[in-house]
């Protein structure tokens, strides 16, 4: 009975992770399309699709400003996110656990909904800077995986080492960034590559807050699939997805699989 179990576990998870990945590699199929259409490569792979990503009208305007967005929202996610996750975990505020949860709803609610929330706030407020509302809504967006990951490694971390560097002369200064960071190198690197990744990909909030000149790339990408659908988009989905597994391998090779999931101390 318990082989049988394990076995079905066995098939099950198989059949789920083929689920979630046929997509994906449909996408990658449909980018050696040899023909104008979504067509997957039976009789013959064509590489044109990819030459014809640098010629797509705003594509480097928007992949800039993704890649600015993410890397700016991220930068200040991981500062917000350790210093709200020191509070929650040292118990300096009150009703730390309700704060620490408070920390990931973003997560628990729809992107339209918090897009639509963000929209309608800055309107009434009189916010109206494309940009800088881009980056706060992606602060929004990205800030819970930094909280959760920081949490998560400051929970391990013990907070006497830094009691121990002020008594052997340290100053405050110096105990962070030569006892706690470098402990919490690993978390800050998967918080940070979490966030990047979130904000990147993000668009059902990015979509209400870009106006003409500021279009990130997720949305340029539903633009061309309106106005031109042909395997280039796929090409340009294959090349963030290769992206996006080799970030993974850096992580890996700095931290390793197992502590980025969580199964290793």
């Amino acid at each position: 009975m318990k082989t049988a179990a394990l076995i079905l576990s066995a098939v099950l998870a198989v059949a789920a992770c083929v689920f979630l990945l046929a997509p994906l590699v449909v996408v990658v199929l449909a980018s050696f399309s040899p023909t104008p259409v979504f067509d997957l490569p039976t009789t013959g792979a064509s590489l044109r699709w990819y030459g014809r990503i640098a010629n797509l009208e705003g594509f480097w305007p928007a992949l800039g400003l993704s890649i600015e967005v993410a890397a700016v929202s991220t930068a200040l996610a991981l500062v917000v996110g350790t210093l709200a996750a020191i509070a929650a975990v040292r118990g300096a505020l009150p009703y730390a656990d309700a704060f620490a949860a408070l920390l990931v709803s973003p997560l628990m609610m729809p992107g339209l909904v918090l897009g639509i929330a963000l929209l309608q706030y800055f309107r009434a407020v009189g916010f109206d800077a494309p940009l800088a509302g881009l980056l706060v809504a992606h602060l929004i967006v990205t800030l819970p995986y930094v909280a959760r990951t920081m949490i998560a490694g400051l929970s391990r971390f013990d907070f006497t080492l830094i009691d121990a560097a002020l008594t052997l002369g340290c100053t405050w200064r110096q105990a962070i960034f030569k006892v706690m960071v470098p402990a919490l190198a690993p978390s800050f690197l998967i918080a940070g590559l979490f966030a990047f990744l979130a904000s990147f990909d993000n668009y059902p909030v990015s979509i209400f807050l870009t106006d003409v000149r500021t279009k990130t790339l997720p949305i340029k990408m539903l633009q061309y699939i309106e106005e031109a659908p042909d395997p280039t988009i796929a090409a340009v989905s294959s090349l963030i997805l290769l992206g996006t597994i080799v970030l993974l391998i850096i992580a890996d090779r700095a931290v390793g699989l197992s502590r980025m999931a969580g199964t290793s101390d």
